[in-house]
């Protein structure tokens, strides 16, 4: 039986430990608590994946060690990310398990048109270096032959269990009970949503493509709407009406983010939400047959609590 590491119990390890369970294979989830993700088949285990030596036991005769970590303090990613991701290329080059990494859009930072896999990855701002400097170290170790390395990214989540990890689904409790929703940057421009679930699928079909391995794929998304849209379109699907939306930006977002520390990070990103920001996932869908999750199956899956 082929077995699978997935390290983190988010939305994409939760999805991806689903789906590999779902076909029969040995499939265990790591995390600190050692919580259980409630899969049927499922092993749980609890670890510290910062120890390369814990995490080489535990991934010990795994096919693929899946990084779907998500440190919970987004405001402590400078401190957290680098010694889990040193972890996980120790691990890789030890065990031979291919490295397949949940990346997202961070990297490149501001862009001009469409984004595909061939943009630099020029960030500027410190969460974008540092997820920019976790794939040049894996694709590093790649070309050596030190490990085989794969990673894929996403826009912004939406679909089942994603909850705070997603723009829309933050907003989405008090939207259900009729309130304004206050979105970050404008709400008119076309932004591309990505199924979670299609996360997991693409995921998993690039860490078993030994042709796919060292570089970087778009998870099959849907064409863009706006945010205001993609809102309105997850009330419509639990049979809520439209709300208000209200754009945070400028000086009322500056005076927000002096107050909290998540909106603080999410400032520095805000350039997503000032232009279009659209993922060109071509190349994924045709290397992989892969397809979109259909949209008004991804709004249902949102509004479901």
């Amino acid at each position: 039986m082929d077995r699978h590491l997935v390290v983190g119990a988010g939305p994409v390890g939760r999805h991806v430990a689903a789906l590999l369970a779902g076909r029969g294979s040995h499939v265990a989830v790591a995390t600190r608590s050692g919580r259980s993700t409630g899969i049927d088949g499922v092993e749980h285990l609890t670890l510290d994946a910062t120890d390369p030596d814990a995490l080489s036991r535990a991934a010990e005769h795994a096919a693929v060690l899946y990084n779907c970590a998500n440190p919970a303090d987004y405001t402590r990613w400078d401190t957290m990310w680098p010694p889990l991701a040193a972890s996980f290329l120790t691990t890789a080059a030890r065990t031979g398990a291919v490295y397949a990494i949940t990346g997202n859009l961070y990297p490149y930072g501001p862009v001009d048109g469409p984004m595909t896999e061939d943009l630099p990855d020029a960030a500027t701002d410190h969460k974008g270096r540092l997820r920019a400097r976790m794939w040049a170290d894996a694709r590093t170790a790649h070309d050596a032959g030190r490990l085989h390395a794969v990673e894929v990214r996403g826009s912004d989540y939406v679909g089942p269990g994603v909850g705070q990890n997603g723009h829309v689904s933050r907003v989405l409790p008090a939207a259900l009970r009729g309130r304004r929703a206050w979105m970050i940057g404008r709400t008119d421009l076309p932004h591309t949503f990505t199924d979670v679930r299609d996360v997991a699928r693409t995921l998993v079909a690039a860490a078993e493509d030994p042709d796919a391995h060292g570089r970087t794929w778009h998870v099959p998304s849907n064409p863009p709407v706006t945010q205001a849209q993609a809102l309105t379109d997850v009330l419509a699907a639990a049979g809520k009406p439209p709300v208000p939306v209200s754009s945070l930006r400028g000086p009322a977002l500056a005076a927000v983010s002096a107050f909290s520390p998540l909106v603080r990070e999410l400032r520095q990103l805000s350039y997503q939400w000032e232009a279009p920001y659209v993922l060109d996932s071509r190349a994924a869908q045709d290397r992989f047959g892969i397809t979109p999750t259909p949209w008004e199956e991804t709004c249902r899956a949102t509004a479901q609590p």
